[in-house]
């Protein structure tokens, strides 16, 4: 017998009490017993088997009717599963399709993708088109050595014996305050005639070598024109390298001094801002340049370091962190008495983008005060080198300090960890303006084979922060032929709009000896590099034969992906590179990171997993089979691997008969292709066919109409056997036309759509077309009309029975305007044909629902009547149970798909609500669900996302980082004696063109278009069904506010049908899931946990630091310059009157000579 529902007052039989009569149809349940304030009110779920809550739901003879037993809504469930098969099995034509390419055999053959013999072939040509690069290099190489060998140096050269195209001389013309900027400026630039040029999508001319100048560099300096002098030669190698290889891109020499010469020549892409660029900055002059490092910097913050000097050190610490790249290691502490790691890393840690971003936001933090200890920095600095129980570099160890002076030398810190064998270089930087003896620094440096360098105004940060390279390069030059080994970067993007690239990187020796009999010069002249387009790459991998979801990938050395679907960078940054590790491209699992670690060893494997993938639209997950295959690309860093699923091991070849093909006539005379035809459309449906590259002289565009229109007039051209297109494309597309037409006139033209509520069928193929029913039913088609990056036609094939797609909506965007607008739901399903032992999925095909339709059979079809009886609503007194059409004010029946996301409704309030995730719709039911494990969560990360840019703070302020002296300074004539005043005036002077350094990131300095929205980290969150398949009844149990809810998975579909009681009130406050994307502020997974638990990755195979017959002497040196006070009144008051001085050329001109 039923319990009955407990009164006020009644004493409290257990679980009972939920089986409550509604509101004003019996007595009022009692409130629930008061919870404690502390902490909200969570709701609790009492999960009980199904025999025991029967009698609780069952109450004849209440006074309250019933919510349905378990049974019943099984049967609703049923009839569901019914209504769908029938619908699919009518109009989807699944079966009928399989009928019609077994009819049609003879016009195609099914070919096998052998997945070892694929990858070996796709990597022996990748290495082949590397190949064919390298050997450009060697020979660029080779010759810029000898050119500089034969060399003669001209002291007494000028700007007007120099004849070159200037890269920068058109946008520097059309900009009146680059005018003037460098005194004694001669003309002595070409000027050229540009053509368009599709393979570099840039205006090129191939008779020339362009030249590109940091702007921080004196053009008219004697270092400078000699560099452009002996680099003029190189202009003949490059032009006849073309000419042996015609696909050749780019080709570079970077230059140690900062010249860059390029060929062909093309004029800069000048950025909105001050251009940055330098060469030596590049990642892949960087990683050409010198061996991997590990370096531990370390920062004086002791109290004479202040003011304007700590922001030198910080801006310089920032500077140097952008010199190192991936294959690097490092870590920055400060000191005082004591030393202390700057960030929350407490050992070298891999210099990557996300990791560099943490010490650069650290460093800003760094405050002044104490005395000067170098003892403590360097003890520091040493044991974090010799920690050798974490990944590291384990090449070219060193320290750089930062520091404004002091006295002691350290010398036992030094032979204590360092001598005799000074495994450790060590880097000294002299900050500021200051009257210290900078002797014990250059003593530091000079005995520990480093470098001694003065940073004394913001422009010298750069470049003394780059010039240690020069010192790393010294065992490479001295190493000879043993060091000229091509490496091949991360990718990046290019700087003059060729898009992602690799480069390929060759170091150039000075060969010069300064006399006879005398040393070799050990300096590196610079880097030539070679570039290589991802898309030139991507076009050596098949394509359409792997299927809608195999996919070839490459991955190097680091775990970062060369090459794959999911590489897809929002926003660019110049500076740094491209780097999606492969487990961040993918969602990570054990066997991934097995398969990473195996390619990353240079082996070779093959793998059958078991693994999760997103959907394309990011909104579903699906649980899916993949086989994975993979092998190295010899005399390469990379590694190839190819994944293909179980149904994708075979693929339809068209074969269009001899007949056919014999037929001289355009591909437009074929049988078949009439279909294909506008006129067509009426009658045999619209077909949308996918952009595909059919042929070289194919117009492209992103109207598909136009794209069809294009395609149709060319085939009035091309002959089926033509050179200039891809047979197997074009054939196979016009096989696919025929056979979805014979499916229109079989199935689709003699059926009544209306009948069954359906706004149109569809089959979308492998061949690339989609072909919609009836035509006008294409006017509100919004799929992708290439299958292959279409989300229904991709899940469709890895899952199994009928996939649900109801349209997407943001939860900020309006709902559904039903009114106006009809709303259709996806239903589709994958054909798999099966001929002879051979199995594989050619084609999808489905419906579109009419939703408000669909949403009323729902209602009956979750009801207790069948199609003959009227709706008969129960009353208070009636002995029968609630069901989802009559009881709808009562009863939340709905339909949610795999990924949360709501289909059908009972409510009519709640249709325009369909698409949305459930729990913006029923926070409470769907954190029930989610608790009761019909939903896994999965969250993963985007690095590649983009965000709009923060606003600016401080607006209206001064520069920061500026010091303002205060009137009783300007009073003091010993301040303007100072070094402070000095100091002040350099800072304005280069602040003229440096200013964005203290305020701006560098990335926008370069002034890029793609600054106005920022690189940032976005967590992604998705819902999947989880364990559960099952009937299940649960309570959740909100004291007196608990609800029933009955849930259950529709076999052979993606749909959970849910049944529950409506809230009767909102003092249950339950927890929102979310699942629309997040931004994270700290970049992603907290960066301090992941550098205790780094990913596998192996450094370049050889190093080089260290060479017996290295020459060390030259280890930098001081240099002394006392203001004038004359000079420096006159400029001072020149800057408070308002009229700031021109920079003069010896500002501009390079700090360090170099001999060449």
């Amino acid at each position: 017998m039923a319990v009955p529902a407990r009164t006020c007052g009644a004493s409290r039989p257990g679980p009972a009490r939920i089986a409550r009569p509604w509101p004003g149809r019996g007595p009022r349940p009692c409130p629930g017993p008061r919870r404690p304030e502390s902490g909200p009110l969570r709701p609790r779920l009492l999960l009980l088997p199904p025999l025991l809550l029967l009698p609780l739901l069952a109450a004849p003879g209440a006074s309250a009717y019933s919510f349905p037993q378990q049974h019943t809504m099984q049967h609703w469930a049923r009839r569901l599963e019914q209504e769908i098969d029938g619908v699919m099995r009518i109009f989807g034509g699944v079966q009928q399709l399989r009928e019609i390419y077994k009819d049609n055999r003879n016009l195609f053959e099914v070919q096998e993708n052998e997945p070892q013999k694929l990858v070996e072939k796709v990597a022996g040509d990748i290495e082949n088109l590397l190949d064919r690069k390298v050997q450009a290099l060697k020979r660029l190489a080779d010759a810029a050595e000898n050119f500089q060998k034969a060399h003669h140096w001209q002291d007494n050269i000028k700007e007007e014996d120099i004849m070159y195209y200037d890269a920068k001389a058109d946008a520097e013309l059309d900009d009146p305050e680059t005018e003037d900027m460098e005194r004694g400026s001669k003309t002595s630039t070409l000027r050229l005639d540009f053509m368009e040029d599709p393979n570099f999508k840039n205006k090129v001319n191939y008779s020339y070598t362009a030249v590109q100048i940091p702007t921080d560099i004196y053009k008219g300096s004697t270092i400078i024109l000699n560099e452009l002098n002996w680099t003029e030669a190189l202009e003949n190698v490059f032009i006849e390298n073309r000419r042996q290889d015609p696909t050749l891109l780019w080709q570079v020499f970077g230059s140690a001094t900062g010249v860059t010469r390029y060929y062909p020549a093309t004029p800069w892409r000048a950025p909105k801002k001050i251009d940055l660029y330098d060469v030596r900055r590049r990642p892949w002059y960087i990683q050409g340049a010198s061996s991997p490092k590990d370096m531990v910097i370390i920062v004086d913050v002791s109290g004479s370091v202040s003011g304007l000097t700590l922001k030198l050190m910080k801006t310089s610490v920032c500077e140097m962190l952008d010199t190192l790249s991936d294959d690097d290691y490092v870590n920055v502490a400060s000191f005082n008495e004591k030393a202390q790691p700057v960030s929350c890393f407490t050992h070298l840690v891999q210099a990557n983008v996300r990791n560099k971003k943490v010490f650069k936001e650290a460093v800003q933090g760094m405050v002044a005060k104490g005395t000067t200890g170098y003892k403590a920095g360097f003890e520091y600095a040493f044991d974090q080198l010799q920690n050798s129980n974490i990944t590291r570099a384990n090449c070219n160890k060193m320290i750089m300090m930062f520091t404004d002076g002091g006295e002691d030398r350290v010398q036992d810190v030094f032979e204590k960890y360092n001598w005799p064998n000074r495994t450790v270089r060590v880097f000294t930087f002299s900050v500021g303006q200051h009257n210290y003896d900078v002797t014990p620094l250059q003593w530091m440096a000079c005995t520990n084979k480093g470098y001694y360098f003065e940073i004394p105004s913001i422009g010298a940060i750069r470049i003394n922060t780059q010039e240690y390279l020069d010192v790393l390069g010294r065992p490479m030059v001295l190493a000879g032929k043993e060091a000229k080994q091509v490496q091949w970067t991360n990718v990046y993007e290019d700087a003059l709009g060729l898009g992602l690239v690799v480069t390929g990187t060759l170091p150039v020796f000075n060969l010069t000896q300064d006399g006879p009999g005398e040393k070799k010069n050990q300096l590196i002249l610079g880097v030539m590099g070679i570039d290589v387009a991802l898309n030139d790459i991507k076009r050596l991998t098949p394509n359409y034969t792997l299927g809608a979801n195999g996919y070839v990938f490459a991955i190097d050395l680091n775990g970062y992906v060369l090459l794959h679907p999911n590489l897809k960078p929002q926003t660019i940054n110049f500076r740094e590179p491209v780097t999606l590790d492969f487990l961040d491209a993918e969602l990570e699992d054990e066997n991934k990171e097995e398969i990473r670690r195996s390619m990353i060893d240079g082996n070779k494997g093959h793998k059958q997993i078991k693994t999760l993938v997103k959907s394309l639209d990011e909104r579903y997950i699906d649980e899916v089979i993949r086989n994975y295959t993979w092998v190295p690309i010899r005399s390469t860093n990379y590694s190839l691997g190819l994944v293909l699923p179980p149904y994708s091991t075979f693929y339809l070849q068209a074969n269009l008969s001899d007949q056919i093909l014999q037929v001289k006539l355009p591909i437009s005379k074929l049988k078949d292709f009439e279909f294909l035809l506008p006129s067509s459309f009426e009658s045999e449906g619209h077909v949308f066919i996918a952009p595909r590259e059919y042929c070289k002289d194919l117009n492209a565009s992103d109207n598909n109409t136009e794209f069809l229109k294009n395609f149709i007039e060319l085939m009035e051209k091309v002959t089926p056997d033509s050179k200039q297109c891809n047979n197997f494309l074009l054939h196979n597309l016009i096989l696919d036309t025929g056979i979805t037409q014979q499916l229109v006139e079989r199935v689709w033209r003699d059926q009544d759509l209306n009948t069954y509520s359906l706004l149109a069928v569809f089959a979308a193929t492998d061949g690339g077309i989609t072909r919609v029913f009836p035509n006008k039913a294409a006017e509100d088609w919004t799929e992708n009309p290439e299958p292959f990056n279409a989300s229904f036609y991709r899940r469709s094939l890895d899952n199994h029975g009928y996939i649900f797609k109801p349209p997407h909506q943001d939860a900020l965007l309006r709902p559904l305007e039903l009114e106006n607008d009809t709303v259709g739901i996806l239903v589709s399903t994958a054909v798999e044909l099966s001929l002879g032992r051979r199995t594989l999925r050619p084609a999808v095909v489905g419906v579109k629902l009419d939703l408000e339709a669909w949403a009323e059979k729902f209602k009956v079809l979750a009801s207790n009547r069948t199609h003959q009886d009227q709706p008969q609503k129960c009353g208070p007194s009636s002995h029968c149970e609630m069901d989802c059409e009559v009881n709808n004010e009562d009863l939340l029946c709905v339909l949610i798909d795999d990924g949360g996301f709501l289909v059908l409704s009972n409510q009519n309030h709640q249709w325009d609500q369909v698409g949305r995730f459930f729990s913006e719709v029923d926070a409470n039911l769907m954190l029930a669900l989610y608790n009761n494990s019909f939903y896994t969560r999965k969250e993963s990360y985007d690095y590649q996302a983009a965000c709009a840019p923060q606003p600016p703070g401080n607006l209206g302020a001064a520069p920061r980082g500026v010091f303002v002296p205060t009137i009783a300074d300007f009073l003091n004539l010993a301040w303007w004696t100072s070094a402070a005043a000095w100091s002040l005036f350099q800072q304005l002077l280069y602040g003229l063109i440096y200013h964005s350094w203290f305020q701006a990131d560098p990335a926008e300095a370069e002034g890029s278009p793609e600054t106005r929205e920022s690189s940032c980290v976005m967590k992604q969150t998705q819902y999947y069904f989880g364990s559960v398949n099952a009937s299940y009844n649960a309570i959740i149990d909100c004291g007196n506010c608990s609800r029933l809810f009955h849930a259950q998975r529709l076999t052979n579909t993606n749909l959970l049908f849910v049944v529950a009681e409506k809230p009767l009130c909102s003092q249950c406050e339950a927890g929102r899931l979310l699942q629309k994307e997040t931004h994270c502020p700290a970049d992603g997974p907290e960066q301090c946990e992941l550098v205790q638990r780094p990913r596998y990755r192996r450094g370049p195979h050889i190093c080089f630091d260290y060479n017996a017959t290295e020459d060390t002497s030259d280890c930098g040196r001081g240099a002394s310059f006392p203001p004038s006070l004359g000079v420096l009144v006159s400029l001072q008051l020149l800057l408070l009157l308002g009229l700031p001085p021109r920079p003069q050329p010896q500002v501009r001109a390079l700090v360090a000579s170099r001999h060449l």
